[in-house]
């Protein structure tokens, strides 16, 4: 296995091939005008892409990975065989010079020679592309035509994307955006009302679909788009979907879900519908005694995931049987639950306590979050597995990806969710955030990416630096804690606001480049 692997081909950097001026004259001269005007078009790509480089605060990989590939699947298996310090890895530890964690200053970058800056290779693109212009202008003027030709697309695209071509500052046709936005939902949604409508999983090529429990499914799809429904005012959509619900959506079933799925897109789901209904203007039903529908269904769900939180400590096996509202531990990883998939239903078992009443709903969530505290991680960073059965972590593997990453996401939610009346969950979040600083934040050397990386051995343990884009929900998670969910302007105006929040904002905002560029 090659140590010195660049999973995200960071090294490798786009090139001007740049020939003598003899050699150019003596082409454009031999060359007919077709070739010319061919030229043209790949000199103006590659002008673009120049210019286009040399605006961005950071340049996105040429070569991104191909999620597709059979190869995928050995990813963590490499990541695991790479030694954490192997010379020649494109990473460092050390804090780079500049801002606090960005890469304002010079010191990391160093000075390149101007050919092989991204201003000396734009204005030899424009050499080239000035002389060939010439020549096939000479020769009857077609490389104009061509030019123009990529103007008039270059327009068109930023006019269908609700844009202009008068440069950064236009204003943008968020309404035409949000148009684009919606027809691209309904051109699925259509299809799937078509051709799979019910069904818990749908193919669109095969228009074909298939139930995950039988009769009539769980409603997977439907309840999940609920809210995405109401929130872009589809209410002829919203209609058919409540009346599915009303006579099709049936939880009575011999089926064991997950836990954690099941809470956040079909618990979830319905009390998003059933807060949204009762907000937003116009979606009501029109019959009365179906206003109560979305509540009913999610307490009835509720009342069978109820048996996931009857383990020995309190965290809940990973699946639940329906029917029987039994909890089971999970198939894999020696019956241990997932430690994000544990901690990620606590918002929705506290908002069910909240509007109905009972009480039951938030002891039971409350309750995972004090056994997981009292294991005493360090930092604030946790294992990503733990046993139902005894309350303690397995392994020490610690990341914010997968398995890990929404145990952080919901501490501060949790804190924001009752009015900021737990201040205990704002100090698990900071305890956590600083944790990860500290122990998981490491920097690409060539392109400066910000990356999160992973401990496998645990705090001690070597410096992995790989992050799943899964950790992609931190840096709008740092932005709502640093602002509490109002706008940064807003924020910034606060007494609250210092030296540490601006810090996380500038975190945040590079966290962001790095899942861009991924």
């Amino acid at each position: 296995m090659n140590s010195t692997r660049d999973p995200f081909n960071l090294r490798s950097k786009a090139t001007f091939k740049t020939p003598s001026a003899f050699a150019v004259l003596q082409n454009a001269a031999n060359k007919k005008a077709s070739q010319a005007v061919e030229s043209t078009k790949q000199a103006v790509e590659a002008t673009k892409q120049a210019i286009q480089d040399s605006d961005m605060s950071f340049a996105i990989p040429r070569n991104v990975p191909n999620f597709e590939s059979a190869q995928r699947k050995f990813e963590d298996n490499v990541w695991n065989k790479l030694p954490g310090n192997e010379k020649g890895l494109p990473m460092y530890k050390d804090k780079p010079s500049g801002k606090v964690y960005g890469y304002g200053g010079g010191g990391a970058r160093g000075r390149r020679g101007f050919l092989k800056s991204k201003r000396g290779m734009s204005l030899i693109a424009l050499v080239v592309l000035g002389l060939l212009y010439w020549f096939g202008w000479s020769s009857g003027g077609t490389s104009v035509d061509v030019v123009q030709d990529e103007k008039d697309k270059g327009k068109s695209l930023l006019s269908n994307m609700g844009g202009s071509a008068a440069g950064k500052k236009s204003k943008v046709d968020w309404e035409k955006r949000r148009q684009a936005v919606k027809d691209a939902f309904l051109l699925s949604w259509n299809a799937y009302e078509e051709h799979g409508w019910g069904y818990d999983e749908y193919h669109p090529v095969s228009k074909k679909g298939r139930y995950m429990a039988e009769p009539n499914g769980l409603g997977w799809i439907i309840v999940d788009a609920l809210d995405t429904l109401m929130i872009m005012n589809l209410t002829k959509e919203v209609n058919h979907a409540r009346q599915w619900i009303a006579t099709s959506l049936d939880y009575d079933k011999k089926q064991d879900v997950n836990t954690f799925e099941t809470t956040i897109r079909m618990l979830g789901g319905l009390l998003s519908a059933h807060y949204l209904q009762e907000t937003l203007p116009g979606l009501k039903p029109e019959n009365q005694n179906e206003e109560d529908l979305f509540l009913e269904k999610a307490t009835d769900l509720a009342d069978r995931l109820m048996g996931a939180y009857e383990s020995p400590s309190g965290v809940p096996w990973a699946s639940v049987i329906l029917r029987d509202a039994k909890g089971e531990a999970s198939h894999a990883d020696g019956g241990a639950s997932s430690t994000a998939e544990a901690t990620t239903l606590q918002l929705e078992m506290k908002y069910l306590a909240f509007i109905t009443g009972e009480k039951h709903y938030w002891d039971v969530a409350e309750k995972v979050m004090q056994v997981v505290d009292n294991n005493g991680a360090k930092d604030g960073l946790l294992p990503i597995f733990i046993y139902a059965d005894r309350g303690t972590f397995r392994g020490n593997e610690i990341r914010w990806g997968s398995r890990g990453d929404s145990y952080y996401e919901y501490l501060i939610k949790q804190y924001l969710q009752t009015q900021k009346q737990e201040p205990i969950y704002q100090e698990m979040w900071n305890e956590s955030l600083n944790g990860a600083k500290k122990h998981l934040l490491t920097y690409t050397k060539n392109s400066h990416f910000t990356v999160l990386g992973e401990r496998p051995n645990g705090i001690e343990g070597k410096l992995h630096p790989k992050m799943d884009h899964l950790v992609c929900f931190l840096p709008g998670t740092i932005a709502l804690a640093a602002t509490g969910g109002i706008p940064l302007a807003d924020a910034r105006k606060l007494p609250t606001w210092g030296k540490a929040q601006e810090e996380d904002i500038t975190l945040a905002r590079e966290l962001t480049k790095t899942c861009m560029g991924m």
